[in-house]
């Protein structure tokens, strides 16, 4: 499918945004200002975009512990994800979600989730609902090679198979689950989709670090489930570029893999390559995003640090829906 320019460049921006976010929040997590747990997703951007870019609002996605590149994806306001992880009441959440729990009804994002695959049973009912009120729209649940070995994971596939849910599973392979490599972590090694496929699911499989390969299998998979066969399943295979947490050394890593991956298996750079190779783009047109991106993520650091901090009396406020 040949994009628009304009599609080009929106989808080259959005990847660029996570990637630079994600970048920017290594580097400020060593100075102490973030509390809590951060998980980055740079070098999967190709997934969330790829994905999410044929959703409406009213599509919904689930996302996991590593859902900063899901929610920007989505539509999400980057100042207001700076300041949830900032921890201010300015952000997305009003600073009681932080970086695992980040959620924005209003962009149909159902919420990244800390405990592991746990965001699949929510993207089934979401689906259901989905479906009751037939205006084709679908739900997503992103999860990692991690997820699928998971229970909760099983369940759902099989819950989503029963009702005919118009949800998809959408397993991002970065190889890790956690510190364990996917080759021994994983039963049927060869790949996840299959064992969708063991529930009655029709799969699909991509490569996670090219954004047209991910763009073109998802409306393949979304034609489908949007025409009422039910769920589906897609793997994409793909990359982390840090450690399973911020902090972790990585000495699970081979020599060399770092290196070897963010030279050769890089999305934003094979984009690059793809569409000025192609012509379709050229190098002016995404120097001119980067700077632009680098200026956005600057702007929103700058706003999240100045940014009022919760008040002891805001422990009582969304708690309940009234007293």
């Amino acid at each position: 499918m040949q994009l628009s320019r304009e599609a080009l460049l929106g989808a080259y921006r959005r990847m660029k945004v996570i990637r630079e976010f994600e970048e920017r929040l290594h580097v400020e997590i060593q100075t102490g200002e973030i509390a809590g747990f951060t998980h980055l997703y740079c070098g999967q951007e190709a997934v969330a975009v790829g994905v999410c870019d044929h959703l409406s609002v009213e599509d919904k996605i689930v996302s996991t512990h590593r859902g900063h590149g899901h929610c920007l994806a989505k539509g999400c306001d980057v100042n207001g994800m700076m300041k949830e992880i900032w921890g201010s009441r300015d952000g997305l959440c009003k600073g009681k979600g932080g970086s695992m729990h980040i959620a924005d009804l209003d962009q149909g994002m159902l919420g990244a989730n800390g405990i592991v695959g746990a965001g699949a049973p929510i993207a089934v009912g979401a689906a259901i609902s989905l479906k009751i009120d037939g205006q084709g729209k679908v739900a997503i649940t992103f999860s990692g090679d991690g997820a699928c070995n998971q229970g909760t994971t099983f369940e759902a596939m099989n819950m989503a198979v029963v009702t005919k849910a118009p949800c998809i599973f959408v397993f991002e392979n970065n190889h890790y689950s956690e510190h364990t490599g996917f080759e021994y972590s994983v039963g049927t090694s060869k790949d996840i989709a299959s064992r969708a496929e063991a529930f009655g699911m029709k799969v699909w499989r991509g490569d996670g670090t090219d954004f047209f390969s991910v763009y073109e299998t998802m409306r393949d998979v979304l034609d489908y489930v949007r025409a009422g066969n039910g769920p589906a399943a897609v793997e994409f295979d793909t990359e982390r570029f840090f450690g399973h947490f911020e902090g972790d050394p990585q000495r699970y890593r081979g020599k060399g893999e770092l290196e070897r991956i963010r030279e050769t298996r890089d999305c934003l750079k094979r984009f690059r390559q793809s569409v000025t190779g192609a012509k379709l783009l050229t190098d002016a047109d995404l120097d001119a995003i980067d700077a632009e991106v680098m200026d956005t993520i600057e702007a929103a650091v700058e706003a999240a640090r100045a940014a009022d901090r919760p008040t002891p009396q805001d422990v009582l406020t969304d708690v309940y829906i009234s007293y």
